[in-house]
Formats: structure tokens, C-alpha cells, sequence
């Protein structure tokens, strides 16, 4: 799942390689009333039609979720807390702001409990805590869902644990991000929908909110 958030004005004569710089993950507040054109998501949209997939299979299908009311359903759903994931990953976690900018690169871990960030938790030794998070937390109030829908039962042949097929979607997110880069709109991917790391499958609940026969990839 990505969110796309109205950031400033499109960046006219920008080269590729430039856009490829300027890339990254938006995580401020957003601004829910402020919609994102048609125009504009068509672009994105298109962009990601013309992705590069492994024989051609396209095996994928984006929803499109602007809908105020839908938002707030699937920002409602409660996404948990997983020590099993602090324990597996835990030399990559970042727990303020300030590491995390040091580090450059994994986690930021600030919406675990503070009792979490201690050398006993990174040696597998978490007090045990009970919380629940909710999507919304993540989303930061972003105007525009896209939900890419993958088909797993149409992989490219030849291709060992589906390993083209992730290799396909990476075009295709890529494809989209930078389109919204050029537009001058922020663009975050959210992985809580399709991941087990919390203890709980998010999906199906968030599912029911736009009714999908498909599975969120």
C-alpha cells in the first residue's frame, strides 16, 4: 500500500537522475483535505501501467482509495505491537529521531515502548508489553490510498519463489514514486497490510473496506 500527500509544486525540467536524488519516504502530517488531482493520479497510474514486468504478466491491480470514510476505516484498524519483531531486528532499529538520522538506514522505532530500546531487549530479554497501534499512525492522515493488488497465481514461469514477480513490483512502485516525485507530491510505502510481523493479518480487515477478492501484495 502507498499514500500520496500534496507536497509542492511540480518540478518542471528536472532530469531523472535528479528526481532519483530527491526521492524518499514522507512521514510528516498530512493535510486529508487537501485531495490530490485527477490529473495527477492518472500520471501515476499510467506510469505504473508501463512498468517493466517479467514476461509481460502484469499481474497486478491498484484501487484507488480517496474515499474520507474508507480512509478512516482502514486507519482504524489495529495493527499491534510485536516484540518478536524487535528481537529479530533489533540492530536495526532506530529509536528517536535523532539515531535514526545518524544511522541513515533501517527502522525508526519510536512507537515502541521506551522499555523496548534497552541492551536486555537487544539480547532477546523484552518485558512484556500489551499494546495496540492503529493504522492512522502510519497513514499520518494521507489524502490518497493506493492499494496494489498482486496475483501470485500468475507469476511469470520460471521464476523460483516468485522471485521476478517481487522483482516486477519493484518497477512498478519505482515507476510511481518518482512520477509523484516529478508532481511534486510525497509518495510512502506502507507494508502493514500484507505483513505477519505484528502478530496479527491486518489485510483482511482492511480488505472488507474496499471488498477485494484479490490479495494486497
Amino acid at each position: 500500500m502507498v499514500e500520496i500527500i500534496k507536497k509542492k509544486p511540480e518540478k518542471k525540467n528536472t532530469s531523472l537522475l535528479e528526481l532519483i536524488r530527491e526521492r524518499h519516504s514522507s512521514r510528516g502530517i498530512f493535510d486529508l483535505t487537501r485531495p490530490i488531482p485527477h490529473r495527477a493520479l492518472d500520471q501515476i497510474l499510467e506510469a505504473a501501467r508501463w512498468a517493466p514486468t517479467a514476461h509481460n504478466m502484469q499481474n497486478y491491480e491498484i484501487i484507488v482509495v480517496d474515499d474520507k470514510a474508507t480512509l478512516g476505516n482502514i486507519g482504524d484498524i489495529h495493527s499491534g505491537l510485536s516484540a518478536d519483531f524487535i528481537k529479530e531486528n533489533y540492530r536495526q532499529m532506530s529509536f528517536t529521531i535523532e539515531e535514526f538520522l545518524r544511522k541513515k538506514k533501517g527502522v525508526l522505532a519510536d512507537m515502541f515502548p521506551p522499555s523496548w530500546a534497552t541492551k536486555e531487549a537487544g539480547e532477546g530479554k523484552l518485558e512484556e508489553v500489551e499494546g495496540r497501534s492503529h493504522l492512522w499512525d502510519t497513514m499520518h492522515g494521507g489524502p490518497v490510498l493506493l492499494v496494489v493488488l498482486y496475483d501470485s497465481s500468475k507469476r511469470a514461469p520460471a521464476s523460483q519463489n516468485d522471485a521476478l514477480g517481487f522483482i516486477s513490483l519493484g518497477c512498478v512502485m519505482e515507476n510511481m514514486w518518482l512520477t509523484a516525485e516529478s508532481l511534486g507530491l510525497s509518495f510512502h510505502i506502507i507494508s502493514a497490510l500484507s505483513s505477519n510481523m505484528v502478530g496479527e493479518r491486518v489485510e483482511e480487515e482492511a480488505r472488507q473496506s474496499w471488498d477485494s477478492p484479490a490479495t494486497c501484495g
